[in-house]
């Protein structure tokens, strides 16, 4: 019977069995699929939540903490302030780059995917930053008019309490942002925990029934828990690398140095801030464009291809660029360009670093000009000093073939022209010796009507008869305190400049001189200008037509020093000078200088020249300056005593000093010099008239002990030599 009982009761339990095994089976297969989906569910939570705040939120932080430095100390609201308190211009100007940046950033914050709750505060702020900007105004005004800082205070003050009100809103829900993804992930993490939990429970009753199940679910547990280690480490690396990214963000951006990355096909992708400082480009204007917008055309296509080559060879390139900017000025840039390389070693990048050099190249040149101006004009002064002496010798027998050639005829016309031309070379040496600043200007008052007529004299014999020259000075008293060397050279320049210009084509040129309308309380200022109707002046060449060097005609036919010196002339005798020209037609420069009370008027000296009796003593190492002089001064009666040598001539005047009755020297003589024969002659004679003449004009503060003595400049003529000769001896003479 039990036999009987036990045969159903074996199945029965081995399908309850089963069907206990096969509902364990399907539980388990259940539990885990739902397991496996919260899991799923969970990990997807945790990636969209953490996407959404580090792409949105975070950016938004980022920002924010923007806004809070502009408002916060050593922002806008602080250097407004102390711009009204201290009245400073550095704060001034913070606070005009500040509020640059401050609308960039905010515009920046508005395009982030804010919220309207967001945007409201945000506006806030922005109407409180406003309201800053319109006392700017006031706050300008009161540090020109140095108001009082209560006045200053009650004018500008401002009420920051909705703008701080808006900040303590963005931050609280930025922050309950922050929080809730955070909350939103830790959820997350935790419910993973509880299903961790309920799949340990739920296997631990399986384990007895089904171990393999449970074997199956602990290797599903175990990987389960590895992905969430997994993606905590992935967190605290993700948010390790993004702090690290900023931190080479914030410095590059910070750089003092220019920084370009282009792709393979230069295409550039980034550029940092001081970039769009130097240019003036716009990150937005540069994008996607490869740097030939920058060229100036200083380097050949060539000369790109090889630096291209050179970097596709993986090697970097270091040289300097002139690039242009935005507005089409240059600037210097001292650039390194290297390839960036990834993990493989493939060039998927190429950056430039760039130095503004700009300023440096600016004093090299400078030296370097400095430098070449000293070396002409030490060249330019001994080639004057030799050109002097030959002018003296030109000018001394031309003079003495005058007085014995027909004062009619084709011969004195001749010889006329040959003293016009050594006189036009005496002012060309003038103006070599002012470059080479090697001759000072003696100041006297002079009437501007007088030495105009006597430019517009010697221009009208080396003109071409096609141009027409006028002289307009209505006042014949107008007078200026200037040397007037320096003054009949800087117009015989002008007018010499003019003619070039007018050409062949024939034209006008007018000397003028009038009195300026007097405004102020200054001194009376007379203008004197020289106009012509030539071809004009380029307005993009006017403000350099004054520098050493700088000139438009081809080579061999003109310097660049003309202009510059007239323009240095100008200024050492007080005045000022300035063009006017259209471009097109006809240029007007002119000049400016103190009007000066007249002199009464002494005839002026004749070319007559005037005879004496004496015995000189003539010193001189240049053999053909001797030989003129001698000449000159026998024809005048005068008994003349000649030497190349000084030495042989102090030797001669040591054995009778009573005999001589002048001594004439060179000033600048190779073995001894004029002032080292003054010393001789005075120690050995002290009463003799002394001459000194020279090339060079002497300082006659040093020669005042050696007096009785005179000073005469090279290349002289005769009759102001007869003149001084007679002055220093003829009343001597005549007493004896």
């Amino acid at each position: 019977m039990d036999s009987d009982f036990n045969k159903p009761r074996l199945p029965l339990r081995l399908l309850l069995s089963g069907l206990g095994a096969a509902f364990l089976l399907i539980s388990t297969v259940l539990v885990g699929l739902y397991l496996g989906g919260q899991t799923q569910k969970r990990f997807y939570n945790i990636d969209t939540r953490w996407h959404t705040y580090a792409e949105q939120a975070a950016r938004r932080g980022e920002l924010l903490s923007r806004i809070r430095a502009h408002l916060g100390y050593g922002g806008i609201i602080h250097n407004f302030k102390n711009y009204v308190l201290r009245k400073d211009h550095l704060y001034l100007e913070r606070l005009q780059k500040q509020l640059e940046t401050f609308r960039a950033t905010v515009a920046e914050y508005q395009v982030s995917g804010a919220s309207q709750y967001e945007l409201g505060h945000l506006k806030a702020i922005v109407k409180t930053i406003a309201i800053y900007e319109t006392k700017l105004p006031i706050a300008q005004k009161a540090a020109q008019e140095n108001w009082s800082p209560s006045r200053t205070d009650a004018r500008v003050k401002v009420d920051d309490t909705l703008a701080i009100e808006a900040m303590l809103a963005l931050d609280g829900y930025l922050e309950k942002e922050r929080r809730a993804a955070t909350g939103t992930i830790a959820e997350a993490v935790n419910e993973g925990n509880e299903l961790v939990k309920t799949g340990f429970f739920f296997v631990g009753v399986l384990a007895i029934v089904a171990l393999i199940l449970y074997g199956m679910f602990f290797l599903l547990l175990r990987e389960l828990q590895q992905t969430i280690k997994k993606l905590s480490a992935e967190l605290t690396v993700r948010r390790a690398a993004e702090l690290v990214a900023k931190k080479f963000q914030r410095a590059v951006d910070q750089s003092p140095a220019t920084i370009i990355i282009t792709d393979t096909r230069q295409k550039i992708e980034y550029v940092n801030n001081k970039f769009c400082e130097l240019t003036g480009y716009k990150p937005t204007d540069v994008l996607g464009k490869t740097p030939k917008f920058l060229q100036s055309g200083d380097i050949s296509s060539g000369a790109y291809d090889d630096i291209s080559t050179q970097l596709q060879n993986n090697e970097a390139w270091h040289g300097t660029f002139r690039n242009l900017k935005r507005d089409g000025s240059s600037y210097w840039a001292e650039t390194v360009i290297l390839p960036l390389r990834d993990d493989t070693g493939k060039i998927t990048h190429f950056i430039g670093l760039g130095e503004d050099v700009t300023e440096h190249k600016k004093a090299s040149e400078h030296i370097l000009r400095a430098q070449k101006m000293e070396a002409v004009g030490l060249l330019a002064s001994g080639v004057a000093h030799d050109f002097n002496n030959v002018l003296t010798t030109i000018l001394g027998n031309v003079h003495l073939a005058r007085l014995d050639a027909p004062e009619q005829g084709e011969f004195a016309q001749e010889l006329e022209q040959i003293e016009i031309a050594a006189k036009r070379a005496r002012h060309l040496v003038g103006q070599i010796l002012a470059f080479a600043r090697r001759q000072p200007g003696k100041a006297i008052t002079l009437r501007v009507g007088a030495l105009m007529s006597e430019v517009l004299r010697l221009i009208r014999a080396s003109t071409q008869p096609n141009i027409e020259l006028e002289c307009d000075v209505k006042d014949d008293t107008l007078s200026v305190h200037a040397d007037p060397t320096r003054l009949h050279q800087v117009l015989m320049n002008l007018c010499s400049n003019a003619a070039e210009a007018i050409g062949a084509n024939g034209g006008k040129i007018t000397l003028k001189a009038h009195r300026l309308p007097q405004t102020t309380d200054e001194q009376q200022r007379i203008a004197l200008s020289v106009t012509d109707n030539g071809p004009g002046i380029p307005k993009k060449i006017q403000e350099e037509i004054f520098t050493p060097f700088f000139t438009t005609k081809r080579a061999g036919k003109g310097t660049g020093l003309g202009l510059s010196v007239v323009a240095s002339l100008v200024t050492e005798m007080g005045g000022e000078i300035s063009v006017e020209s259209d471009g097109a037609r006809g240029c007007h420069f002119q000049i400016t200088m103190p009007e000066v009370e007249p002199v009464v008027e002494i005839s002026s000296q004749s070319d007559e020249l005037i005879s004496g009796t004496g015995v000189i003593l003539l010193i001189d190492d240049e053999p053909e300056v001797v030989a003129t002089c001698a000449t000159i001064l026998r024809r005048l009666n005068y008994e003349v005593e000649a030497f190349t040598d000084p030495q042989t001539a102090l030797t001669a005047f040591e054995k009778t000093p009573k005999r001589f009755d002048l001594v004439i020297t060179d000033f600048v003589m190779p073995e001894l010099s004029g002032q080292d024969v003054c010393v001789a002659v005075r120690k050995l004679r002290p009463d003799c008239p002394i001459i000194i003449y020279s090339a060079y004009q002497p300082a006659e503060l040093e020669f005042k002990q050696f007096e009785p003595i005179g000073f005469m400049d090279k290349p002289f003529e005769p009759a102001l030599l007869a003149n001084t000769v007679h002055a220093m001896i003829g009343s001597n003479v005549d007493n004896r």
